[in-house]
């Protein structure tokens, strides 16, 4: 017979495994992806194109001073402490919440893991609960010609065709923290709408702590499109920064950048 403590990790266990509704609208493409072990970037192989990941095109383009002053403050050590043990966790959370939605059973004992379980858990239940179906968890989406990456979770939430990129944090985020998001979503939701002819018109970045702190940061339509004339804007830079890309890319992403201008 179960004790109450093996009841709550029998509970929290079918949380974790309980399945969504897959729907099958989307024939997602199949590509690779490629890390470059010396520079830590990131291309994606996509029908035999190399395409540029939209994380590496943001950490390429951003404002480094904010990063360069932290480790400073604590330390080249501790820093690549923290951001080592934060990446692991991550990476446990997103194990979990896959298995979640793809109604797989899953576990990690490990310290890594019984740290993030329970982050997975906040966001199955404080973010989840709007989803009525799902198109795709960890999608490879392309722009072709130009970019590459892979998304979350593709799905209807409250009757709207949306992205979402779950994110674990050290501390709670103030939405001027986080434009880097905005714009990944958005690159994915430009990138989904012109292979697949959708209209995803909502982004929502879903953040847990570990000590259980949940922030949703939701954004639709006039504001997603903001947020793509942005990234445009952070690609161009990138473009701009490796020239010998600019020059083999099919499509110029400056034609984008004047389509949203004149759509203004």
């Amino acid at each position: 017979m179960m004790d109450e403590k093996d009841l709550k990790e029998h509970e929290d266990n079918v949380k974790l495994v309980s399945s969504m509704k897959k729907s099958n609208k989307y024939k997602y493409l199949q590509g690779k992806q490629i890390t470059d072990h010396e520079t830590g970037t990131r291309v994606y192989d996509i029908i035999g194109t190399r395409l540029p990941s939209v994380t590496t095109v943001l950490g390429a383009t951003k404002n480094q001073q904010f990063l360069k002053d932290w480790k400073a403050k604590v330390g080249t050590e501790e820093a690549e402490r923290i951001t080592n043990l934060s990446s692991k966790r991550g990476t446990a959370m997103h194990k979990f919440l896959e298995s979640h939605i793809q109604g797989v059973g899953y576990d990690d004992l490990t310290e890594i893991g019984c740290a993030a379980k329970p982050m997975a858990q906040k966001i199955i239940e404080m973010g989840l609960t709007p989803i009525s179906e799902y198109y795709g968890s960890e999608v490879m989406l392309h722009y072709p010609g130009l970019y590459a990456g892979s998304t979350d979770l593709v799905c209807m939430h409250d009757g709207l065709e949306t992205i979402i990129d779950f994110k674990q944090s050290n501390r709670p985020k103030r939405e001027e923290w986080v434009g880097d998001y905005y714009m990944q979503i958005a690159a994915y939701a430009m990138a989904h709408d012109e292979v697949y002819g959708s209209k995803i018109r909502q982004g929502i970045i879903m953040i847990c702590t570990p000590d259980l702190y949940y922030q949703e940061f939701k954004f639709q339509d006039a504001m997603l499109k903001l947020w793509k004339h942005r990234f445009l804007k952070r690609l161009d830079m990138y473009h701009e920064l490796q020239r010998d890309e600019k020059e083999q890319a099919k499509i110029d992403p400056n034609k984008l950048l004047e389509e949203f201008e004149r759509d203004k």
